[in-house]
């Protein structure tokens, strides 16, 4: 289950940001209507370190920042404040942007030259605040039957950032 636009619909807000933190059992069920409770029997009080997550990953389609309505935009951007406040490193992964631009579309090593790319990935960090280092734009497997080097490419880049922002982090943590 994913964010919604409307208020109570889709994932909880304070849900997901307790995942992050570590303070969800496993077999919880994410519920549209209610958010998990201190109280709740799947409420972990005390995360390990294995129990937490050292970066967030929001995966968003590359046209959802021109057509969704702000209240999608404010979820995200509380999400991202308190996780924030952790110091817990945030990137956004891009997906379908060949589908924004017909260039990139044709070849995909043009994806970090095209200004219809960048323009779409600086409405995504103006809207939710993240620096453009932080915002990694992919093609999507859809239509492939083999794999193809360029998109695996773009996809690898991205994890290897992902994986060393969450490196630092944990280190970091486990020093302390």
């Amino acid at each position: 289950m994913g964010l919604e636009p409307e208020a109570f619909q889709g994932s909880q807000t304070e849900d997901i940001i307790s995942a992050v933190f570590g303070h969800v059992k496993d077999g919880y069920k994410f519920n549209e209507e209610q958010q998990l409770n201190f109280k709740d029997q799947l409420f972990n009080q005390n995360p390990n370190l294995s129990d937490q997550c050292f970066c967030l990953v929001y995966i968003i389609p590359a046209h959802v920042f021109q057509y969704t309505d702000d209240r999608l935009i404010d979820k995200l951007k509380i999400i991202r404040q308190r996780i924030s406040d952790k110091g817990i490193p945030q990137v956004v992964v891009m997906t379908k942007m060949d589908e924004a631009c017909p260039l990139v579309e044709k070849d995909l090593r043009k994806m970090y030259t095209s200004k219809k790319i960048k323009k779409n990935m600086e409405l995504c960090s103006a809207k939710l605040g993240l620096p453009l280092t932080n915002i990694f734009p992919v093609k999507n497997y859809n239509k492939e039957i083999d794999t193809d080097d360029n998109i695996d490419v773009l996809l690898l880049k991205a994890l290897k950032q992902i994986v060393q922002l969450a490196w630092r982090i944990l280190i970091a943590t486990d020093t302390k």
